[in-house]
């Protein structure tokens, strides 16, 4: 007996779909590595893109993937490059810190931070050797040198720091990164302009500055007219000061505040002196304290008014009008006059005949 076998094409479809993403799957599992590879590097302590000369920096992140090695760091900038390596800690969080020692002498510019993670083979394809001062790719043969980082014929801040990523990134390492990246500026400290205040005012003087937060700076308000005096002089001192410490701030400064109570100010121009207590920073600016601040005019307010308007006769503007008029028939005084002398004539004439 013949049986015929009849398939539904749409049933066939779907089962065929189905097996079909069932294969794709397994083999994505398989294909998968252990772990997934997340690097942050995160922001340095200060919050801001400007660190000062002296202030340390923590870059802080997660890598994970558990690498026994840990993680490769590259701190590069204007004539400067250091290689460290880092730990991974059990929950994937690591941390890097460029000291206080290590950022007081570097030159103002761009520096930049390579985090590099060794990912599945556990080993840096791209490492750097401190006795030629090149940066070698271990997968090239023997170890082939890409690029001098230090020493003579190296390349300069963002060259170098491009030319590493250009490594790290080549297909024939299977190393990856991140990075983070700031400015070193000499310290600085500056102050808000202050307009004038009375005798008694509570008011606040404020400022910015490229120092870290948690860094703390000296204020001293004193009057410009207060001098040193011996003991037997009755020397009046006006003024007030205090530590503040830097806050977070925003556009790339942080900032300060140091609050001010002026009750036993004496009338006078007052100086105010900001000063770093451990970085070589100071910033300053001028005030008035009067004993009442001047009166402001008061200028009479006008009322605006609907009035009607009057307009003169040479201001009124006239629009010509077009009139069409009707033909009319004039007489002259010329034909009358020669009608009534006909007239008379006529009359005259038949009174002679009579």
């Amino acid at each position: 007996m013949n049986r015929k076998c009849i398939v539904d094409p749409q049933s066939f479809s779907q089962k065929n779909v189905c097996g079909f993403l069932i294969i794709i799957f397994c083999i994505a599992l398989l294909a998968a590595p252990v772990s997934a590879v997340t690097l942050t590097p995160g922001s340095s302590t200060s919050g801001s893109a400007t660190i000062s000369n002296g202030d340390p920096v923590y870059i802080n992140g997660i890598a994970t993937g558990h690498p026994q090695n840990g993680l490769q760091v590259w701190f590069v900038g204007y004539n400067t490059a250091k290689i460290s390596t880092v730990t991974v800690n059990a929950d994937n969080t690591y941390s890097y810190e460029l000291k206080s020692a290590d950022t007081q002498n570097l030159a103002s510019g761009q520096y930049i931070v390579i985090v590099q993670h060794p990912m599945m083979n556990g080993q840096f394809d791209i490492v750097y050797s401190p006795a030629t001062g090149k940066v070698i790719n271990k997968q090239l043969g023997d170890g082939m040198s890409i690029f001098q980082l230090t020493s003579g014929g190296s390349l300069q801040s963002t060259d170098a720091a491009s030319a590493l990523m250009q490594a790290i990134n080549s297909q024939n390492i299977d190393d990856t990164f991140a990075t983070a990246s700031f400015y070193i500026n000499p310290p600085q400290a500056l102050v808000n302009p202050i307009p004038d205040h009375r005798v008694g005012d509570k008011f606040t003087i404020s400022g910015s500055t490229n120092l870290a937060v948690g860094d703390k700076l000296t204020v001293d308000v004193y009057s410009s007219s207060f001098t040193p005096t011996s003991k037997s002089q009755n020397g009046e001192y006006s003024g007030a000061s205090g530590v503040v410490e830097v806050e977070q701030g925003s556009n790339g400064y942080n900032r300060w505040s140091f609050a001010i109570d002026s009750a036993g100010f004496k009338p006078d121009e007052y100086m105010v002196k900001v000063s770093g207590i451990i970085q070589d920073v100071t910033g300053s600016t001028t005030f008035n304290i009067l004993q009442s601040l001047p009166a402001t005019t008061q200028v009479p307010q006008t009322v605006a008014t609907t009035l009607p308007v009057t307009t003169p006769v040479s201001a009124i503007a006239t629009t010509p009008v077009e009139c069409t008029q009707t033909p009319t028939t004039t007489h002259s005084a010329l034909p009358l006059w020669i009608s009534a002398c006909g007239v008379l004539a006529t009359i005259v004439i038949l009174k002679l005949k009579k």
